[in-house]
């Protein structure tokens, strides 16, 4: 992948340090780096230049890594890649369902973390696909080229992963995703280590977003033991 000139990413690490170096690296490879020690600083800076990805330590001062994402995560879907000491797998399934796109455990290399950016990079900006194509089912209608969902002609904002999800199932209305096929398509080439409990949380989160009874779905559909499919004909 080759960055659009002038992509900025976003680092919030309260060692200079480290955030020199991974500044350095990304700059290596054409983005624009910028840099916060703390999280306060760091969601005034994610404002100011709206950065097409965010670096996140999560044992930074003022405001902690974790509710740095939750703000993000109010009004945006800027991809998050948490950068941590702790690798327990409990505080990557937490880090993964408040929207983060990938976990990088501390240390590792600025290479490898690289290699993370642009693939989390390509998840979120695949190939645009011809003009004008939409998937609709009853009232939603997923449009594909702007990358837009739209329930009854009103805009529901959704997370990278709530759209990769909901494109996955609607492309093909009817058919059982196992659990590992939807974590393949969140996570493809194994990018992140999780569990399959982050996809039935990610779904949780989506049926909020569109079921008129979350509890009672019409559109995405659970086969018990197995996964999930969306509905195969429109709900009335």
């Amino acid at each position: 992948m080759h960055p659009a000139k002038g992509s900025t990413i976003l680092i919030i690490e309260d060692d200079p340090n480290t955030a020199a170096l991974i500044a350095v690296y990304l700059e290596r490879e054409g983005f624009s780096a910028v840099t916060a020690g703390d999280g306060e600083a760091g969601l005034a800076l994610a404002n100011r230049h709206h950065p097409v990805l965010v670096i996140l330590d999560l044992m930074i001062p003022k405001v902690d890594g974790w509710e740095v994402c939750r703000r993000l995560r109010q009004d945006s879907a800027v991809p998050v890649i948490m950068l941590t000491a702790r690798g327990e797998e409990i505080d990557r399934v937490a880090g993964l369902t408040l929207g983060a796109d990938d976990y990088v455990v501390k240390p590792f290399s600025p290479r490898e973390l690289v290699a993370r950016v642009k693939a989390v990079l390509r998840r979120v900006e695949p190939a645009t696909p011809p003009a004008g194509q939409r998937l609709i089912h009853g009232p939603v209608c997923l449009d594909l080229t702007l990358r837009r969902l739209t329930i009854q002609d009103a805009t529901v904002a959704l997370t990278p992963h709530e759209y990769t999800l909901l494109e996955t199932l609607m492309t093909t209305p009817g058919r059982t995703f196992t659990r590992d096929e939807l974590l393949d398509r969140l996570y493809p080439r194994g990018e992140a280590v999780v569990i399959d409990r982050v996809v039935d949380v990610h779904i949780g989160k989506l049926r909020q977003k569109i079921e008129p009874v979350p509890s009672e779905p019409r559109y995405i559909l659970t086969a018990r033991g197995i996964g999930y499919r969306f509905a195969d004909r429109p709900a009335r």
